[in-house]
């Protein structure tokens, strides 16, 4: 039986459709859902070009039971993605869902993590401090912002002068090649163990 994997975006969803497309690809595991705090955001136009169930949802349906949770519940996902989505995570479901909630993050944490270190932000401060390399982390979700258990990290380099849209470029580049390929290994540990 295929593993399954739900999705949580909250912009224009290229991590996601990058996520959904390298599963369509083999029999080993599905995105069965696409859920997205943003009625607006493009991420749920790109899953249902991709054939992907997507729908959204607000603050006080993330919050409570009979929400969000129940809705993974019922979907009882191997492993939920978070992929580019704003909002702090409920304890609610990391209760209900315990380790298998992971994010990727767009800087070497624990460097330009935290609240209001997302996209743009993190790489204009990582310009700003003149870093000589970025990346990304891959890491478990708990109830605090970027604090969980590191899974893995990629690193590139940064050359001066460059400006941060140069620097998003190559995050993102690592985010597409790699983030995948980790959530692949995860469920297979999964499966093995």
């Amino acid at each position: 039986m295929k593993k399954r994997i739900v999705v949580f975006a909250s912009g224009n969803g290229t991590n996601a459709q990058n996520i959904i497309e390298h599963f369509q690809q083999g029999e080993f595991a599905e995105v069965v859902q696409v859920l997205s705090n943003n009625e607006h955001a493009k991420v749920l136009e790109r899953a249902k070009a991709l054939k992907t169930k997507a729908s959204h949802f607000n603050k006080s349906q993330l919050h409570s039971e009979e929400g969000v949770l129940k809705t993974l519940q019922k979907l009882q996902p191997d492993l939920i993605v978070l992929a580019g989505f704003l909002w702090k995570f409920p304890e609610i479901i990391l209760n209900a869902f315990p380790n298998k909630v992971i994010n990727v993050h767009p800087a070497l944490l624990p460097k330009y993590g935290g609240k209001g270190m997302y996209g743009m932000n993190v790489h204009k401060a990582v310009v700003e401090n003149e870093e000589t390399e970025t990346g990304i982390t891959i890491h478990y979700v708990n109830e605090h912002y970027d604090e969980g258990v590191i899974i893995c990290q990629k690193k590139t380099t940064i050359e001066k002068g460059y400006t941060p849209e140069e620097v998003a470029k190559k995050v993102h580049e690592l985010e597409y090649k790699n983030f995948p390929i980790v959530i692949e290994e995860l469920l297979m540990q999964e499966s093995e163990g």
